[in-house]
C-alpha cells in the first residue's frame, strides 16, 4: 500500500484553470485512486452510470470493476462493506446517493465505524470515506433535501467535512480519503455546477483548519457549506454600508476550528452563525456556546444564529427558497447585531 501524507493546502490562486464542483471532487478521487491503489469506489450507479449527480464519470474507464463497484440499493450493507473493507486495510469511499439515506444506515456508521478504533484499542483503524449529496434547493423534497451534519458531528470517531467551493470539494476529499478515520464527506447539490479556481496537482486541505474567506472588522459570519456563498454575497451588500463582515468558513465541521472563529469574535465583538439544517439542534447552537464561553466579555451583543425553520424541506419551489437562509437574511442578521450593541 502507498504511504500516506498529508500535503499541505495548496493556493487557490495563481492559476487560470476553473473547474465545476462537482468535476473537481472527481479528479481528487481519481488522482487520490492512482496515488494509492487500496482506494476503492462502491456504491449505488457509481460504476456503470457514473452516479446520479455523475460525480463518478469516467472512472469505471480508467479504474475498472475491481475498483469502481455497483452495489445493490442497501446502504447499510454497503456501509458495512465499507468498515470491513477499512478494517482489513484497503481504503474505501463508498457513497450514500443522499444525505437523508444515512437514516437506513446509522448503525453501521454510528456503532461500528465511528467506535471500532476506540473499541480495539487503537489496533485497527477504519480509512472510511463515506460521501453523500446534501441540502436543498432542487425541489427534491423532504426525504431528498436535508442537511444532517449536526447528528454526524455529534457521534466521537467521526469526522464531517462541508465543502463550499470546487476547490475545497477537491482538497477535502483528498484528506478524508488519506485519513486513518472516518470522514463523512457532504456535497452541497447545489453548489455541484458552481466554478472556482482548481489546481491541477493533487492536494489536501487539513480538516480541522477553518478558513478566513473574507477579513472584516465590523462582524463575524461563521457559515456553513453551501451558506459560505451567500455569506460572502451578504459581505459584499454590506460594504456598500461601510459595514465590513468576516466571512469564516469553518470547512470541517468535526473536528471545527473554534479557535480561529473566537479569535474572529475577539476582533469584531459581534457573531452570527449561519447553515441551511434547521435551527433548533443544530451546530450553530454549539458553535454560539463555545464562542460565548470563551469570548463572552469581547462581545458587544449575543450570537445570532440563522437556519432553516423546524419544518421538513418543502416541495414547493416557493416555499423552499423561502426555508433556506440566503444573502438578504444573513446581511440583515448582520445589521440586527450591530444595532443591538
Amino acid at each position: 500500500m502507498t504511504t500516506i501524507t498529508e500535503a499541505p493546502a495548496a493556493a487557490p490562486h495563481g492559476t487560470a484553470r476553473t473547474l465545476t464542483y462537482v468535476k473537481a471532487f472527481n479528479e481528487g478521487l481519481a488522482q487520490a485512486m492512482r496515488e494509492d491503489d487500496s482506494v476503492f469506489v462502491a456504491g449505488e450507479d457509481v460504476a456503470g452510470y457514473g452516479g446520479v449527480f455523475r460525480m463518478f464519470d469516467n472512472l469505471l474507464d480508467e479504474f475498472g470493476p475491481r475498483r469502481m463497484i455497483d452495489t445493490p440499493i442497501s446502504e447499510a450493507a454497503l456501509v458495512g462493506l465499507g468498515v470491513g473493507a477499512a478494517a482489513r486495510g484497503l481504503r474505501p469511499v463508498v457513497d450514500l446517493m443522499f444525505m437523508d439515506f444515512i437514516g437506513v444506515c446509522l448503525d453501521q456508521i454510528v456503532n461500528q465505524a465511528a467506535k471500532m478504533k476506540y473499541m480495539f484499542g487503537g489496533a485497527v483503524s477504519v480509512p472510511l470515506t463515506i460521501t453523500t449529496a446534501s441540502g436543498a434547493g432542487l425541489g427534491a423534497a423532504a426525504q431528498h433535501s436535508q442537511s444532517l451534519e449536526a447528528w454526524l458531528a455529534h457521534v466521537p470517531g467521526l469526522k464531517v467535512v462541508m465543502p463550499c467551493d470546487a476547490y475545497t470539494a477537491k482538497g477535502l476529499t483528498v484528506s478524508a480519503i488519506r485519513d486513518d478515520n472516518p470522514v463523512v464527506v457532504m456535497l452541497n447539490k447545489v453548489l455541484l455546477g458552481s466554478r472556482s479556481e482548481v489546481p491541477e496537482d493533487i492536494y489536501g486541505i487539513p480538516l480541522g483548519q477553518a478558513h478566513t474567506a473574507r477579513p472584516g472588522s465590523d462582524v463575524t459570519v461563521i457559515a456553513l457549506g453551501r451558506m459560505v456563498g451567500e455569506a460572502l454575497a451578504a459581505a459584499d451588500e454590506l460594504a456598500a454600508e461601510g459595514i465590513e463582515a468576516e466571512v469564516i468558513d469553518p470547512r470541517t465541521v468535526q473536528p471545527l476550528d473554534t479557535d480561529t472563529m473566537i479569535a474572529s469574535a475577539r476582533r469584531t465583538n459581534r457573531v452570527l452563525v449561519v447553515h441551511e439544517a434547521v435551527t433548533f439542534g443544530g451546530l450553530g447552537a454549539e458553535i454560539a456556546a463555545q464562542i460565548q464561553d470563551a469570548a463572552f466579555d469581547h462581545l458587544d451583543a449575543p450570537v445570532l444564529r440563522i437556519g432553516a425553520p423546524f419544518s421538513p424541506v418543502p416541495f414547493s419551489p416557493v416555499l423552499e427558497k423561502a426555508y433556506v437562509p440566503d444573502a438578504a437574511r444573513i446581511a440583515q442578521g448582520c445589521r440586527r447585531l450591530l444595532e443591538r450593541s
